[in-house]
């Protein structure tokens, strides 16, 4: 009963919206809401900040995409402020086309999907409410009711500018239906809806021979060509072409550049003038956002046909790559398995890192800095400190090449591999090494790929599956440690004593014999070389740790194992370190003593409770870095 009560509620909510009155009563509408006249290029800007808007890294952040695109700030940025944002002032930017470029999988069709369904429900709102003339089939704006020479009066009186002009159908109907009398034209609220063909319309070009001219402008209606007489009279013209219908909203131009060019040319006039030719009927004016999407073979293929050289002015481009973060590309398939049936298998912890680490590599240009590696500029990408360099360099490796993401490996490629490396996996859990395993046996398989790419590849694979490494290490490292935190504790405060000396330039007294001897320079070289403190940087790093301790005391704070993330990094590494081979005898052994077994059990506990491993996986991770550290 409770899904059939929310129908019903959905049904009443749904009828409260609705509205119908005259056009007298409309302008009163106006008087109290102006923003109700928007244009469809404005509407759909507003929609998007409606959703809300942060200001990330010197970059808008818009959650209308929020949990559907991800790692494309710098792209979204740009749609939205140089296109939506300028359509919306009435800039000649509305004037033109907006064609999604990008590699397969990249995003396009999601974004155009967004944009559609966000319409839809902003229509629902008060923000977003649409009116129409009613029972016109292309949901006219009831201001072009207003006659020519009224405008500027209208404009004085409302600030509300008017464009476009009124149907043949309309026109007709004010007369014989309505007498002239402008005030008493019916207008309605309506709501879009791909489904119903309201506000939103989709074209996908077919056989070129087959396709006619009227999916996108509507047709005559022979059977009612008796009655009314004449093929001119609009009573006789079904105007139910995508263009028609997409009036006030926006129409999706599927394989724009696959058209013929009968198709195109009617889209001249419709972004440059707003209004296309149907039937034997003047110009016909429509308010609608075109939005297309290609690739970048098809786009250079169309742009050196001169033939299209008309349209090339009318198009902006805007590109729309691959992501190029790890932690974005991670989110991406996370998405993806819990949209589809894989969401009961366990996935290890990173092992969709170390996938995404594969699939950026293969996306990313060779830095042209020589101190750089491909490994860091990826880091770098993912917003990770990387020694030697700052966000600067980031800023100046994005312009080194511009269309950076437009090729490498695509998403899906990676979900069926990571589907196939379930199927062939006897239990409900994989890890990171089944998965590199299956992308780099789906290599052959991938049509696309040249012996060239399949060998770099290969080699991204062994530099994920090397990254991965040094995770796993570390994943085994904290669960081991965490057995060992008395120890850790005692040599963190070993540590700090020993810098406190050094920093003050005293000396410490041995607690068995009571003399005073100097700091332990082996010591503290020896943790601090864990995290990769050079010699002329252990000073700093020692007197910012003692700065770290004096804040927390003037709080009144304890500085403890946490207190110093680095630190605790170093600590973790050195007690590993030391316990190495205990570690190789515990994740080795055919028949582990008991001492031995109660850690094994330990770490797996832990690796179980705190990290999201299964019992499946944190045995096989413990198995692997035993075999790593006993090579």
């Amino acid at each position: 009963m409770d899904i059939l009560q929310k129908m019903q509620d959905h049904r009443e909510e749904r009828k409260k919206l609705e509205w119908r009155g005259t056009f007298s009563e409309y302008l009163e509408i106006l008087r109290e809401r102006p923003q109700v006249a928007q244009t469809a290029h404005s509407r759909v800007y507003n929609m998007i900040k409606h959703a809300g808007v942060s200001d990330q890294e010197g970059l808008k952040k818009y959650k209308f995409f929020d949990d559907a695109i991800y790692g494309l700030e710098d792209s979204l940025d740009r749609l939205v402020e140089e296109y939506f944002h300028s359509a919306a002032k009435k800039l000649d930017v509305r004037k033109r086309i907006l064609l999604l470029m990008g590699p397969v999988s990249g995003g396009k069709s999601t974004i155009v999907n967004l944009l559609k369904r966000g319409l839809e429900q902003y229509s629902l709102t008060d923000e977003g409410a649409v009116y129409a003339i009613e029972g016109c089939p292309m949901h006219e704006d009831p201001l072009h009711l207003v006659p020519y020479h009224l405008r500027d009066d209208f404009y004085k009186e409302y600030g509300i500018k008017i464009e476009g002009q009124l149907s043949p159908l309309n026109a007709m109907r004010l007369e014989k239906e309505y007498h002239g009398r402008i005030e008493d034209v019916m207008v309605e609220r309506i709501f879009f809806s791909e489904d119903k063909r309201v506000g939103i319309g989709t074209f996908s070009p077919s056989d070129p021979k087959s396709q006619d001219i009227a999916d996108l402008t509507g047709s005559i209606d022979f059977s009612t060509i008796a009655e009314y007489g004449s093929e001119s009279d609009p009573r006789a013209y079904r105007f139910d072409g995508e263009l028609n219908k997409a009036n006030r909203g926006m129409m999706e131009f599927q394989e724009m550049l696959k058209c013929d060019e009968k198709f195109l040319w009617h889209l001249l006039s419709l972004t440059q003038e707003g209004n296309f030719k149907a039937g034997r009927f003047a110009l016909i004016s429509a308010d609608e956002l075109i939005v297309a999407h290609t690739n970048e073979a098809e786009y250079e293929a169309f742009i050196s046909n001169k033939k299209n050289e008309a349209l090339h002015s009318r198009i902006i481009v805007m590109n729309v790559p691959y992501n190029l973060k790890v932690s974005a590309e991670e989110q991406i398939y996370k998405k993806m398995i819990e949209e589809s049936e894989m969401s009961h298998v366990h996935i290890a912890p990173h092992a969709l890192k170390t996938a995404a680490i594969f699939t950026i590599l293969t996306r990313l240009k060779e830095p042209k800095k020589q101190a750089m590696d491909l490994i860091q500029k990826l880091r770098l990408y993912n917003g990770e400190d990387v020694e030697g360099f700052t966000t600067q360099d980031v800023e100046e490796l994005k312009k080194e090449f511009p269309n950076e993401g437009m090729n490498g490996i695509d998403p899906r490629y990676v979900i069926n591999r990571i589907s196939s490396a379930i199927i062939r996996k006897d239990t409900n859990s994989i890890n990171a090494l089944d998965v590199l395993r299956s992308l780099k046996d789906g290599l052959d398989q991938h049509a696309s790929i040249s012996d060239d790419d399949k060998e770099r590849y290969m080699d991204f694979i062994a530099l994920a599956r090397k990254e991965y490494d040094d995770i796993a290490k570390r994943e085994v490292q904290k669960a081991f440690v965490y057995s060992y935190e008395e120890s850790a504790k005692t040599l963190l405060n070993n540590y700090l004593d020993n810098v406190e000396a050094y920093c003050n330039k005293s000396k410490l007294r041995d607690p068995l014999t009571g003399e005073e001897i100097n700091p332990d320079e082996k010591l503290m070289r020896a943790i601090e070389e864990q995290i990769g403190i050079s010699e002329n940087a252990k000073k700093p790093f020692r007197e910012e740790v003692l700065i770290r301790i004096s804040a927390y005391a003037r709080k009144g704070k304890s500085f403890d194992y946490d207190s110093h993330e680095r630190l605790r990094e170093a600590i973790q590494k050195k007690l590993f370190a030391d316990l190495k081979d205990v570690v190789k005898i515990t994740t080795s052994t055919k028949t582990p003593d008991e001492t031995q077994l109660k850690k094994i059990n330990e770490v797996i506990a832990r690796l179980i409770d705190e990290y999201g491993y299964d019992s499946t996986s944190a045995n096989e991770l413990l198995r692997y870095v035993g075999s790593l550290l006993n090579r």
